[in-house]
């Protein structure tokens, strides 16, 4: 009879051991699975040798799954940076489909230090003022595209002297340099919580004409998917004459759009 009790026991206990062991294995399972993140980090699209520039063909968007604070995360560059890279040159070759790394980059020269190395060629840099509303509650973040909306108020043609109020959209596809002071490194992002001001990329001739709209109008900026290039080619300019004659239309449209998804 002892011996069935110290077996019973035994059977019990083991039984119990293996499902705290279980439960400790679960529990470790979800902790891991909870520590884990997607993150979006460049990848090469071509072999790249030693001394070679990197230019913006040459890499893509990967989303991975890495564990917070892993050594990884902090070497590989996230994608949100790939502006910063081009021009850099690589330490040594590469092939394609690697993750880029910051170690495989060479030392940045003197003309990558500041925002003006993320200046391309033939393009200027301009901050306009914007408020939280212009500025998407604050979420345009540098390296973001937008197209830049304007609203102006004039003179009607008639005797009257009425004002008239237009709204059209006068650039697309605009790369935001910088919102405020955080131009997209060190521990400004983290610190800034709003702007005043968004530094744009554009052309000398795109810059006269948004520093005259924006001393004659007022200036907003939409927000563009990362992905999206689209150029809109049947644009209008918006008066309360047009809205009244399209308002139905506009509603029509957005409901074809909803039935096709």
């Amino acid at each position: 009879m002892r011996q069935k009790m110290l077996l019973l026991a035994a059977v019990f206990f083991g039984i119990l051991a293996f499902v705290l062991t279980y439960q400790q294995l679960q529990s470790e399972k979800e902790k891991i699975r909870g520590e884990a993140e997607f993150v979006y980090v460049i990848k090469l699209t071509r072999d790249i040798a030693e001394n070679e520039e990197i230019h913006e063909a040459d890499i893509a968007r990967e989303k991975v799954k890495r564990f917070r604070g892993t050594q990884s995360i902090s070497r590989e560059i996230p994608w949100d940076k790939n502006m910063m890279i081009v021009g850099r040159k690589m330490e040594s070759f590469k092939p394609k489909g690697e993750f880029l790394q910051w170690d495989d980059l060479k030392p940045a020269s003197r003309k990558f230090t500041g925002i003006t190395g993320k200046v391309r060629p033939g393009f200027r840099a301009v901050s306009i003022p914007v408020d939280s509303t212009s500025s998407v509650t604050n979420l345009v973040n540098p390296d973001d595209r937008v197209d830049i909306v304007a609203t102006f108020r004039f003179p009607e043609m008639r005797s009257d002297q009425s004002m008239d109020t237009i709204t059209m959209t006068i650039l697309q596809n605009v790369k935001v340099l910088a919102t405020g002071t955080n131009w997209g490194v060190g521990d400004a992002m983290q610190q800034q919580r709003g702007y005043s001001t968004v530094t744009l990329e554009l052309t000398p001739k795109e810059v006269e004409m948004i520093i005259f709209a924006s001393q004659k109008g007022r200036l907003s900026l939409s927000l563009r998917n990362y992905e999206e290039t689209k150029f809109e080619k049947n644009l209008q300019s918006v008066d309360f004459k047009f809205l009244e004659k399209n308002i139905m239309q506009y509603n029509q449209e957005r409901e074809n759009q909803q039935k096709n998804r």
